[in-house]
């Protein structure tokens, strides 16, 4: 599903030139990674050496993963899930698990 359009694409693998053919939005983005979660550390849940300052524009990160299972309504995750998931994060962090 796209970030941007919320469009469903039927593409098996996403590169980081991949774009959706409906808007032409980046699709190996932070803002398309299961991941991505605002308020963690680099906006993301994952343990990443460098920020990626433009969160809809493709790059080399190698800890993307394609987000799938939409939970909101509107195809995002919805904040209740971002919270724990931010929680769970900083408690890791904190704890070096």
């Amino acid at each position: 599903m796209c970030w941007k359009c919320k469009n469903n694409i039927e593409i098996e693998t996403i590169s980081r030139t991949s774009e959706c053919p409906v808007c032409h939005a980046d699709l190996h983005s932070c803002r398309n990674c299961k991941f991505y979660s605002p308020g963690c550390h680099f906006d993301c849940r994952e343990n990443i050496d460098e920020n990626i300052v433009d969160k809809e524009r493709a790059n080399f990160c190698d800890a993307f993963m394609v987000k799938r299972g939409f939970n909101g309504a509107d195809g995002i995750n919805s904040s209740a899930d971002d919270k724990k998931a931010a929680a769970k994060s900083a408690f890791d962090a904190l704890f070096g698990i």
